[in-house]
């Protein structure tokens, strides 16, 4: 695909209005001039869902084929294509072709051509119109009826005589193959003299397959011609033959060989000069702009302005000519300037060059990319408004019209892909060397720094790893060289089993701040290169101090994922939409925005136990500011109330890459699957919000090492030509370690990263054996979760027992509110304040990501009976000093519940983390009622918090903890039943709300 803009001559030609013989009514700009008289009522209700339809040219009318028959063609027959998609955004793509057989007559393709124009008129004008000619169709085409096509003779002009053929009497025949990612297959003549080195031929025998390579094709060409003789083993052989791969070169000495020569009567060379002429192209030519009756239009360089709404355009590229169709052109002017697209290929004897029909508005990337100059593409609000009248113009003419106005939309929020309770560390980048951050540090990031972080976790088939560098948006170029040097040194260690990401500050993806929950970014930095940088350059450093002015803006979807983020300390900063916390030195307020949500205040208060622990905050709503609020901010002004707009996951594209001497070269395939993706290639999977470069396993090293500079060239040349940001983050991913986040996209099979061999072989080896061949590591357990924390619910008795390690430097611990990381810090600061949360159990890192940083355990009893002087000081004596674990009472319950791991309950030890959930605190049982009732049914706390995937019914879900056991309760809450009631209601609540029993 060439870089839009790129320097290219082609024929531009406009097509003259022929004069109508009544004047119709000047129209308003952007309206389509379409009569549905002229529609084939035959395309009612047509492209109304995902999938494809077909209509093929029966007497010169276009009659519905049924969906058995679908990838069937004739010789003799035209054929008119729907294919229907549709998108994330809500509304669908069309994709019209017309097929042309090889001996189809003219009749029967002119009205294909013209049926394609009123096919395309009836879904309102917004389909890309594609011609197709049996043996060059495009590869578009050719991917909705993977592996391939294969023509039948016959046709229905000639009184349906289709080629029969006795069912018991199998005709050898031969065909050849070609390309490396769509396979274009033609039957020639079963003959030796049809052979050559270049392509892959398949001989179908009776009782066997044969696939001759010529020497001179690829490994990836003969992978895919292998799904072609699948193909003919399970359509001819009802999968029950032989297949035999024959080598070009290897005589008689091979079986197989031996056998194949054997059906050609022997032996011999073959030619030098290639036989097939598949997929040849006409040569281009360069000409000027035409108008109409062909007449050229000069012009320097094509831009967007030179295209009139009132008129069609041709655009002759040689290989392809497109029809460009202005909105207000009238749908007979359409047809014509189809037609004269088909008459500039048959004057220039041209059978093989491809037309492309194009609507205003709906113009596809290659299309642009010829023109120096086209404006950001976007969302057409014409073509609704079109597609409106053209339901209502046919829902006049007594058409059923359901669904044909608007797709239904598609809202999603983006959710984390990624298990939330594994080990992370963070390094900040300090010049040229990195240093480890403790835990109470890892989640404090500087906008002027960079951090590189490694995360381990359990995966579907073991623990997975995801090594990353963000860079703050001041951050020094000479640091993020150093974080990216860095972090490739390490994925280097691990043998490319894990996966890298290259982040920005503010493009980052729901699965990182997953990996740290609780995320605070102050302005400035503590790097020394940031520190070197402000110097030498007289830039007055704004890095955060506790004691001056700060304001942050609290954002985030719930206690797992909520970040504070320093902005400017400026009314203007302010957002009605979010939350905010304002602090200058003891001072602190906290402002809540008019259109902020319950869950946006909860977040914000949990943030000030971690900015300003020791403070009680003042709360304003916005419209009732102190004058002191607005003197902090300086002067008072006007500011946004929208939420800000997130880079939205757009449909995924893939594309094969060629990265040599700098220059990046790609080609789209379209409607992949896995099966698409070649251990001995580079590709690139773009869904917009971020990019995936996945190198195979047979890349070799100088290709692999540059797998981050191919994502970053990629972005830089906006192959999609939508804007993308040079900061769009950026995942590098190695065959066999595939994470969830990216096999999303695919119906993924993980024994196929795992199988040995190159492409060619694997591919073979299913095909011969009908199985899979020995894996290296166990398959991927299928992901069931659809939790917003992205966790898998796959029970893993491994997962569940890392757990018990007290490191407070190294260990990260997963899956807790917020609460329980100010409360972490307590374990390694005892004079920091204690917060009103129950205490979290500790995580045992896993042996692949240990830190020589662990000390002796922290003094938990400690800890929690600070806990209480934060509930009600004049009370300390509420909980014990030292509270011993149970874990003999605990552990008969969990094993008889035997409860279904999830996101937050992989551990089998008593004392467990509990994330805390998003609930609205309501006051619906009175202060000190008591709640440790006797004889209520006991259960163990796994199937009576809120999240559990094995949860208790029958039970008053107000009074979950009066549930639990007396040893239960007393580890959970840290103190007794009688304790917990004499606490205040909010207190009450807010703890429950922590072990998710609220």
């Amino acid at each position: 695909m060439a870089a839009p803009g790129s320097a290219m001559k082609h024929t531009f030609s406009s097509l003259l209005k022929q004069k109508s013989p009544k004047t119709s009514p000047t129209k308003p700009r952007g309206t389509m001039a379409v009569s549905m008289r002229e529609v084939d009522p035959v395309f009612q209700g047509a492209g109304q869902k995902d999938g494809l339809e077909i209509w093929r040219i029966e007497k010169l009318q276009a009659v519905p084929v049924p969906k058995e028959s679908h990838g069937r063609f004739f010789t003799g027959d035209s054929y008119v294509i729907l294919k229907t998609a549709a998108l994330k955004n809500g509304s669908f793509r069309h994709d019209i072709h017309y097929w042309l057989g090889k001996d189809t007559s003219q009749d029967e393709a002119g009205t294909a051509a013209i049926k394609t124009v009123e096919l395309d008129a009836a879904l309102g004008g917004r389909a890309v119109q594609y011609r197709e000619v049996q043996g060059n169709e495009t590869e578009r085409f050719l991917s909705y009826f993977k592996p391939c096509i294969i023509p039948e003779e016959g046709g229905i002009a000639s009184g349906f005589r289709h080629a029969e053929i006795n069912e018991r009497e199998h005709v050898t025949k031969l065909f050849v193959c070609r390309g490396k990612h769509t396979v274009h297959v033609k039957e020639v003549p079963f003959a030796r003299s049809s052979l050559n080195h270049d392509d892959i031929f398949i001989l179908d025998t009776k009782s066997k397959i044969f696939q001759f390579n010529g020497s001179n094709s690829s490994i990836q060409e003969r992978a895919k011609a292998l799904e072609v003789v699948q193909y003919l083993k399970d359509t001819n052989h009802e999968g029950k033959c032989d297949v035999g791969s024959v080598e070009d070169g290897k005589l008689m000495a091979d079986a197989d060989a031996g056998e194949f020569w054997g059906l050609f009567g022997g032996f011999a060379p073959l030619p030098r000069k290639t036989f097939s002429d598949l997929n040849g192209k006409d040569h281009s030519f360069s000409s000027n702009l035409n108008k109409g009756q062909a007449v050229p239009v000069d012009c320097d360089a094509l831009t967007r302005d030179l295209l009139d709404s009132t008129k069609c355009y041709l655009l002759d590229c040689g290989s392809e000519i497109y029809v460009w169709m202005g909105r207000e052109t009238q749908l007979e002017e359409r047809k014509r300037a189809g037609s004269a697209a088909e008459e500039l290929l048959r004057e220039g004897n041209r059978p093989k060059s491809h037309i492309v029909r194009l609507m205003e508005g709906f113009e596809t990337v290659i299309f642009r990319s010829k023109f120096s100059k086209w404006p950001k593409k976007a969302d057409a609000v014409v073509s609704d408004e079109s597609r409106g009248k053209v339901a209502a113009l046919l829902k006049r003419q007594g058409f059923n019209v359901k669904g044909l106005a608007k797709a239904a939309p598609v809202k999603e929020e983006p959710q984390p892909q990624i298990d939330c309770t594994g080990n992370l560390q963070v390094w900040r980048v300090n010049g040229s060397e990195k240093t480890f951050l403790s835990f109470s540090e890892q989640c404090k990031f500087y906008s002027g720094d960079c951090y590189i972080f490694q995360y381990s976790y359990p995966g579907e088939e073991g623990e997975e790893c995801l090594i990353g560098t963000w860079f703050g948006k001041r951050s020094v170029q000479e640091e993020r060289t150093t974080a990216t040097s860095v972090a490739s040194k390490m994925i280097e260690s691990l043998k490319f089993q894990a996966v890298m990401v290259r982040l920005y500050e503010g493009k980052e993806p729901a699965e990182f701040f997953s990996i740290f929950q609780n995320l605070v970014i102050f302005k400035g930095g503590v790097s020394s290169g940031y520190k070197k940088f402000v110097s030498e350059n007289s830039i007055e450093d704004d890095t955060y101090s506790e004691n001056g002015v700060a304001l942050f803006r609290v954002q985030g979807s719930g206690p797992e994922n909520m970040q504070a983020i320093q902005v400017d300390t400026a009314a203007s900063s302010l957002n009605s939409s979010y939350c905010y916390v304002l602090h200058d030195g003891d001072i602190l307020f906290t402002w809540i925005g008019n259109l902020s949500s319950s869950m946006d205040q909860e977040l914000a208060e949990r943030q000030l136990d971690v900015i300003k622990p020791n403070l009680q905050s003042r709360m304003l709503k916005e419209g009732s500011e102190y004058d002191q609020f607005w003197k902090l901010l300086g002067v008072k002004s006007e500011y946004p109330s929208q939420k800000i707009a997130k880079d939205q996951e757009s449909d995924p594209h893939l594309f094969s890459c060629n990265f040599t001497k700098g220059v990046l070269k790609v080609r789209e395939i379209f409607n992949f699957t896995q099966d698409d993706l070649m251990t001995e290639d580079v590709f690139v999977l773009d869904c917009h919000s971020c990019v995936f470069i996945w190198v195979g396993q047979r890349v070799d090293a100088k290709m692999r090492a540059q797998a981050l500079s191919i994502g970053e060239k990629f972005l830089e040349l906006d192959i999609l030509m939508e804007n993308s940001s040079q900061e769009t983050p950026v995942y590098v991913i190695t065959e066999g370690s595939e994470p969830q986040f990216f096999t999303r996209f695919f119906t993924w099979d993980s024994a196929k990263s795992a199988m040995h061999g190159n492409s060619f072989e694997r591919r073979l080896s299913i095909v011969k054996d009908g199985v899979k061949p020995k894996l290296d590591k166990p398959k991927r357990r299928p992901t069931t979760s659809s939790s917003h924390t992205g966790r898998s619910s796959v029970p893993d008795k491994s997962q569940r027992s890392r757990s018990m390690s007290f490191s407070p430097d190294r260990v990260r611990v997963r899956g807790r509110s917020p609460a329980f990381n100010a409360l972490a810090a307590n374990f390694e600061n005892p004079n920091a304040r204690n917060l009103s949360t129950p205490p979290p159990a500790v995580r045992k890192p896993s042996p692949k990501s240990a830190s020589p940083d662990s000390t002796k355990p922290p003094q938990r009893a400690a800890s929690i009976a600070a806990i209480s002087a934060s509930f009600e000081r004049p009370r300390p004596t509420l909980i014990p000093k030292s509270i011993k674990a149970s874990p003999d009472v605990n552990k008969p319950q969990l094993e008889a519940s035997k409860p279904k791991p999830e996101s937050n309950g992989k551990d089998s030890t008593p004392a467990k983390d509990s994330p805390a959930v998003t609930l609205t605190i309501q006051e619906d049982m009175k202060e000190g009622q008591p709640e440790g009732e006797e004889g209520l049914p006991v259960y163990p706390y796994e199937r009576l918090r809120t999240s559990s995937t094995n949860p208790v019914t029958d039970i008053d879900v107000t009074r979950r903890e009066t549930y639990l056991s007396a040893a239960d309760f007393r580890e959970r809450f840290g103190m007794a039943k009688e304790a917990f009631a004499k606490l205040p209601k909010w207190k009450q609540n807010r703890l429950k709300i922590a072990l998710q029993l609220f």
